[in-house]
């Protein structure tokens, strides 16, 4: 009974006008029913007195990918890229893959002929980082987008534009129990798209 339970609620992807993709589902107890908006709070540094603004994004489905492509545009035309794979990883670390300093037309092209990838696997992740000044944009394993910048007006005004509405009390689904799904074929497909970009060994997140 549990087991169907299970698979019923996995067939589940959308909450009222909230569309999941195919990577993650909230826990079968629903302690955070995924919904759609975004919030504004501050990351602080546990290692050093360090303070930046960041912006946490959850956009329906239809919408999610072209989002994401549309807030990297601020981050100028050359960037540094990372790639987050946790596939075949027991203890659920990161295997994090550094590319410095490509061009922004070359890596949103090479996103695009990936984008079943970035969407449905639960175990993929990307960071694309400026070259020119601290910003920093996230599409997390968990289909979130969070951007890490002293100002903040530039994205706010693109998240707005696709119809997301602030809600500083917004609960996203890493805050309650939640599940990832993957497809050993996603796996195969994290090497081809790390090949395509020339990521280097695992790095080191230093981001500010």
């Amino acid at each position: 009974m549990k087991v169907k339970k299970l698979a019923s609620h996995l067939r589940v992807d959308r909450y009222g006008a909230f569309h999941l993709t195919d990577a993650i589902r909230p826990s079968i107890d629903l302690q955070v029913i995924p919904r759609e908006g975004f919030r504004i709070d501050v990351y602080k540094d546990q290692k050093n007195p360090l303070e930046v603004p960041v912006l946490a994004a959850a956009a329906s489905k239809e919408k999610l990918f072209d989002l994401f492509l549309c807030l990297l545009k601020p981050l100028g035309p050359l960037v540094d890229v990372i790639l987050e794979s946790s596939h075949r990883s027991s203890d659920n670390n990161h295997n994090d893959l550094h590319r410095d300093q490509i061009e922004m037309p070359v890596l949103m092209s090479h996103f695009c002929d990936y984008e079943d990838l970035l969407m449905n696997d639960g175990c993929t992740g990307v960071a694309v980082i400026s070259t020119q000044e601290p910003m920093e944009i996230q599409f997390d394993e968990h289909k979130l987008l969070i951007v890490y910048a002293h100002e903040l007006e530039p994205f706010e005004c693109i998240v707005r534009q696709f119809g997301l509405m602030r809600d500083d009390n917004l609960k996203l689904i890493t805050e309650g129990e939640h599940l990832h799904s993957t497809d050993e074929r996603f796996a195969g497909e994290f090497e081809l798209l790390s090949y395509r970009l020339g990521t280097g060994a695992a790095a080191q997140r230093v981001n500010w």
